[in-house]
Order: structure tokens, then C-alpha cells, then sequence
């Protein structure tokens, strides 16, 4: 069920099919958005970064979705009175004009509509993520943020999934655990991130989606007590996984492969999921065992009905144990995360 690819090659072929599906350590596959024979308003692209230090997060996405494009920030923060705020600016029928790169490694995405203005600048060595979104607070204060991303690990996930659908496909990768520094204001406030305590995630993605479908994805990183980083990604329920899942364990920057994965979200498979209690994650292959506890459910639905994003995106605290390739294993209590459903369609 995990078929690893280490050859580089183009991701699709002449259908616009992935031409070998699977898993990789390593960037092997070559996007082209020119290779893909799908309509325009079908194509998806985006870039997401997650950065927290555990006390507070920022997240921040450019996306090209075809029919919409989006500029979306959230601000959070863990503390005692735990809240967030999440904003979405979202311009039509972008088609390919916001010019995603089609490579993770290196690459600059500038978007800006009306007064939003992000960048992602990527020379291949630092990443830097500048912007200003206004009017973003609860009451009317600006969100500005200057973000620099670097110490990229050597290893990370790289699933390429196809859809039982032709020219249909899922491209993506999750970089995690890389260092990050810099500050966001809100207002007069200000946030600072320090290196010593701060790490980055990117979910980078490209694809042609089918139109109902439904995800989960979970995320971790963090930093152990003697110094290691440690995090992983896990997730299921989008296209065809026979080839290979995208489960995987992150230890200093060494990527540990994992096989299935179970959520446990209360009540979910009774349809009436419970998202604020405890949630219970093991894997198949029993190198996983974590339990979670939520602190803020980000439910900031998209509903249009004939086209939706309905996410619960819930960050909170994993406590458990992981195993890695060669029998080490990694306790972890209390580390900061996430774990989300999502029914989207598109």
C-alpha cells in the first residue's frame, strides 16, 4: 500500500493522469499546469503556512481555486480565554492570473485585491511572508505581518494521488517543522516570534479535485525537550490512497512512513461529530497512539450550497506516543496542534 517513487519525473501524463502515483521523501515530481487537461475553473493551487510558538499561531494562504482565488489570514491565541480570528478576501475567476509557482522549492506568489496585499517570497534558501490585511480585527484593527521561514529539512511529505476519474488528481506536499521568526501586529498589539520557540509548517498543493468530497488532515510540530523537532502528518478520505497514504512522522528532519490512520472524532461515524471532546488518533500499523484535546474549533464555513468549503479546523493539545523506523519511540504531552474535517464542494 506504499508504493514510494524516488525517480524523478513529470507528475502527469499525456491524459493528464499522474503518471506513477505514490509517495516521496523529496520533491521527484514536476508540476506544469500547462500538462493538466481539465478546465481552468477547475484547477486548484494554493500555499498555506501555519507558524506558532504555542502560545499563538498565524496562519496565512494565497489560493488560485479556479472559479475563486482567496487571501485568507487567521490570528490565534492559546491562552487562558482562547480565541481566533480567521478573514477571507476572495477575487473571482482568477484562472491561473495569480501565478502560483510550480515548484515548492523555490518561487515568489504576490496577490493582492483591493486593499489585501500578501506575498510568499522563496529565493530557495528563505522564505519571507509579508502582507497587510486591514480592517481585519473585531474592531477594525489592521493585521501587518513580516514572517521569515528558513532551516527547511531535508525530508518531508509528498503524496501524489489520483482520483477514480480521469484527469483528476491530488498533488501536495507538508514541509513541517521548519524554524520561523519574525512578528504580526494586530493593531497596536504585537506578536512576537522567536526562533528558539517558533516553527513553521507549509501545505503546498496543486490538483484537479472531483466536486463532493470530504478530507481529514492532522499536523504536528514541535520541539522536544532535549532540543529534537518532531511532528507529523496524517490524513485520509481524499482520492484514490491504494497507491500510497500520506502518513508520515518528522524527526529531525527524517521522515518515518506510516500506514493508515483513524481520527476517532466523537460521534463522527454516527454522523453528529463532537468536535470540542477528546479525540482519540491511532494508526493501522500501532506506531501512532495519541490522544487530543481541542481548545478552538475554527469553523468559518463557505456555503453556496452548489459550491461550499465547510472546515472544522481544531487546534489543540496531542498527548501520546509515535514510533519512528528504527523502534525509537517519541513521547510527547501536551504539544500543540491541529486535526480537521473538511466537506468541500468545488
Amino acid at each position: 500500500m506504499q508504493h514510494q517513487v524516488t525517480t524523478p519525473q513529470k507528475l502527469l501524463d499525456a491524459k493528464g493522469n499522474i503518471a506513477e502515483p505514490g509517495y516521496a521523501k523529496t520533491m521527484v515530481w514536476e508540476y506544469d499546469r500547462d500538462d493538466i487537461k481539465a478546465r481552468k475553473t477547475k484547477i486548484k493551487e494554493w500555499d498555506y503556512y501555519y507558524i506558532s510558538n504555542g502560545r499563538y499561531g498565524l496562519c496565512l494562504t494565497i489560493s488560485d481555486l479556479g472559479y475563486v482565488g482567496g487571501l485568507s489570514a487567521t490570528v490565534l491565541e492559546f491562552g487562558d480565554q482562547p480565541w481566533q480570528i480567521t478573514k477571507t478576501d476572495v477575487p473571482l475567476l482568477p484562472l491561473g492570473k495569480i501565478n502560483m509557482p510550480p515548484r515548492s522549492e523555490k518561487g515568489d506568489v504576490h496577490a493582492k485585491h483591493g486593499a489585501v496585499d500578501m506575498a510568499f517570497l522563496n529565493d530557495g534558501e528563505i522564505r519571507s511572508l509579508i502582507g497587510t490585511y486591514p480592517k481585519f480585527g473585531k474592531n477594525g484593527e489592521d493585521l501587518k505581518f513580516d514572517i521569515t521561514i528558513y532551516d527547511v529539512p531535508a525530508e518531508s511529505m509528498v503524496i501524489a494521488t489520483p482520483f477514480d476519474k480521469q484527469g483528476h488528481f491530488y498533488f501536495n506536499q507538508k514541509i513541517n517543522c521548519m524554524t520561523a521568526k519574525g512578528s504580526f501586529t494586530l493593531g497596536e498589539r504585537k506578536f512576537e516570534f522567536d526562533p528558539s520557540d517558533t516553527l513553521a509548517t507549509l501545505d503546498w498543493g496543486r490538483g484537479v479535485w472531483t466536486y463532493d468530497n470530504t478530507w481529514y488532515w492532522g499536523s504536528l510540530q514541535t520541539r522536544l525537550e532535549d532540543g529534537s523537532t518532531f511532528g507529523f502528518n496524517i490524513g485520509y478520505g481524499f482520492g484514490n490512497t491504494s497507491a500510497a497514504s500520506e502518513n508520515m512522522l518528522f524527526y529531525n528532519g527524517t521522515s518515518h512512513k506510516l500506514e493508515a490512520t483513524d481520527f476517532g472524532i466523537p460521534g463522527d461515524r454516527e454522523g453528529a461529530p463532537r468536535y470540542m471532546d477528546k479525540w482519540h488518533f491511532t494508526s493501522s500499523d500501532g506506531r501512532l497512539e495519541m490522544i487530543f484535546e481541542p481548545i478552538i474549533d475554527r469553523f468559518e464555513p463557505f456555503d453556496l450550497k452548489v459550491m461550499c468549503m465547510i472546515p472544522h479546523q481544531v487546534f489543540g493539545k496531542f498527548s501520546g506516543k509515535a514510533i519512528l523506523d528504527d523502534g525509537k519511540v517519541i513521547e510527547i504531552k501536551d504539544a500543540l496542534g491541529f486535526a480537521e474535517k473538511v466537506h468541500n464542494r468545488w
